[in-house]
């Protein structure tokens, strides 16, 4: 199979764990005869210093002429401590997703048990956690209009559905449930807000089509708390732009790192996947974030693809990295292994060259340089 792959590495430590899933992709198609073209574009913090854009067209171009979309991190602190900044590096996604149609974001999650010490969740909790959440990603409140008075003292923001935004993201959440353990929760605020009921009439309008996908609808209040007390009862959460962003960011924790989580935003254009953590500007340069979030999402790229044995592979290899304790810093403080160390252990494990009986001491400790 031959791919193009728009590549925009973005801020922080962006660059660094997708040049690991870079790798990891590279050992795929070395492994099984894939040929994967990288085309790189500039998005965010680093477009504005060097373009003023936070998106050039020219990378819109570029995405659109892709087959898919391999992104890092955007965002700075320059940007965030500046609440009269104009222009600001979020402004490129948003008006990425848009240009691209990318209106359902996919996130998995899934825990590890060998992880299980790092949430603050007992354990018997987080057994047998795996569940999607798809998140409504072009309408709502973050592109609805916003106002500010002109003495400042009032601002606004509007959430706004139609019809269509909400039934196209809702088909796919019901057919994933229908290959999985065929239960759908509808995440809303039918209760207070009049999009939620629109939200909530239509999904059970369409439950019809779905029959063999049981339905349950939760408020987000009841739902982030539901997420802590009893995440294995969820199998498809459904929900719109805004609590979609904030309950994903909660179910991060049962992981045990923000840096594990892979998503994919798909619509009626090419396929973007990146992992849900921020930019980290802390971290950059340092070698030291973690790029499994990264990796996992050129995972779901392969599984995009149709390459569903790599997808398996790859997942595989982060599997056995994490039960033997090749973990970056956020995972382990004391013993950790760099991130370039991960990537080069997991394209290694993909293409065999790893014995299964391989112990700790035959890679050297913080360095990317397997021995």
């Amino acid at each position: 199979m031959e791919k193009k792959i728009a590549v925009i590495m973005g801020d922080g430590v962006g660059p660094e764990v997708t040049r690991q899933a870079i790798h990891v992709l590279n050992a795929v198609a070395s492994q099984f005869n894939h040929y994967f073209h990288y085309e790189y574009g500039l998005m965010g913090a680093d477009a504005i210093d060097k373009t003023g854009n936070p998106l050039p067209d020219a990378t819109i171009e570029l995405c659109l002429n892709s087959d898919a979309i391999l992104f890092g991190a955007i965002g700075h602190p320059r940007f965030d401590n500046d609440p009269a900044a104009t222009v600001r590096p979020e402004q490129g996604l948003l008006k990425l997703r848009k240009s691209l149609q990318l209106f359902a974001n996919i996130r998995p999650v899934i825990t590890y048990p060998s992880l299980q010490h790092l949430t603050p969740l007992k354990a018997k909790y987080l057994e047998g956690v795996d569940f999607l959440i798809f998140r409504e990603l072009t309408g709502g409140i973050y592109f609805g209009n916003k106002t500010l008075s002109a003495d400042g003292n009032m601002a606004s923001d509007d959430c706004a559905y139609t019809k269509n935004e909400i039934e196209r993201i809702a088909h796919l959440a019901f057919q994933a449930a229908s290959q999985r353990k065929k239960k759908l929760t509808l995440v809303d605020k039918a209760n207070v807000l009049e999009t939620s009921r629109l939200w909530r009439k239509l999904v059970r309008e369409m439950q019809g089509q779905y029959p063999d996908v049981s339905v349950d609808f939760l408020f987000v209040d009841n739902a982030a708390m539901q997420l802590i007390l009893n995440p294995a009862q969820f199998d498809v959460i459904l929900t719109e732009n805004m609590f979609g962003d904030i309950l994903s960011d909660e179910a991060s924790v049962l992981t045990g790192s923000l840096g594990l989580l892979p998503s994919a935003s798909v619509g009626n254009g090419s396929a973007l996947f990146e992992p849900i953590h921020g930019s980290y500007p802390q971290a950059a340069g340092k070698d030291i974030a973690n790029p499994l979030g990264s990796i996992l999402s050129a995972a779901m790229m392969l599984d995009h693809f149709g390459l569903t044995v790599e997808a398996a592979k790859v997942k595989a290899a982060i599997q056995w990295t994490l039960d033997n304790g090749f973990v970056t810093k956020d995972i382990d403080p004391m013993n950790f292994y760099f991130t370039s160390t991960i990537g080069e252990l997991v394209a290694d494990l993909i293409q065999d060259k790893i014995p299964n009986e391989l112990h700790s001491e035959n890679i050297e400790l913080r360095k990317s340089t397997i021995i």
